[in-house]
């Protein structure tokens, strides 16, 4: 009986699940954005920001009339140097990707927290714009003071990512020296027989 049970939940189980994936995957662009920004600092002094956002339609239709804003840079802190915070597309088919990249200029020094960019698109059985956002970016310390990088820092960094090869690397040759060079006791054995 407690087994007929079991069954029949399992069973009832499995048939919501699928009835909620049939929903969910419903016949609808399914937007998701990535936001990545880095620093660079420059001889100058000045230090500069690269923002690139990828946008993609994992749904099971195309989204039409994207667009792309990302008003989150304050003119007070920074320039724009290339690029443009805004883009538009006609279209983005479902499985497909957009990307958009800009670069900035930092004027004032300090931490910098970026809200996410705002996608907007259009679904033809639907007459409302959908909204999507990107995620956000780590907190950015622009202009930080950073300590000059010291001349063996490229060892240190390359030992840390490869040390443990490096290590195996090591065992492995020192293990085929030993085997294949003679030890001092066997060539002097064999020089006492050649007299």
């Amino acid at each position: 009986m407690a087994r007929l049970i079991r069954n029949s939940l399992m069973k009832a189980l499995i048939l919501i699940f699928f009835a909620s994936v049939a929903t969910a995957t419903g016949d609808a662009p399914f937007i998701v954005a990535h936001k990545k920004a880095s620093l660079t600092r420059l001889k100058s002094g000045s230090e500069r920001v690269s923002v690139s956002i990828d946008i993609y339609n994992q749904g099971f239709s195309t989204a039409y009339d994207v667009s792309l804003l990302d008003d989150s840079w304050p003119q007070d802190m920074f320039d724009i140097v290339s690029g443009n915070t805004s883009r538009s597309w006609e279209r983005l088919d479902a499985g497909g990707l957009l990307s958009h990249s800009f670069e900035l200029e930092a004027k004032k020094q300090g931490m910098f927290y970026g809200a996410p960019a705002v996608i907007t698109f259009r679904i033809p059985t639907k007459a409302a714009l959908q909204e999507a956002y990107s995620t956000p970016i780590l907190p950015l310390d622009v202009l930080a003071e950073r300590p000059p990088e010291k001349k063996f820092d490229w060892a240190k960094r390359l030992l840390a990512k490869y040390g443990s090869q490096i290590s195996v690397i090591s065992i492995v040759v020192l293990f085929i020296y030993l085997i294949l060079t003679p030890s001092k006791s066997s060539a002097a054995k064999a020089s006492k027989k050649k007299r």
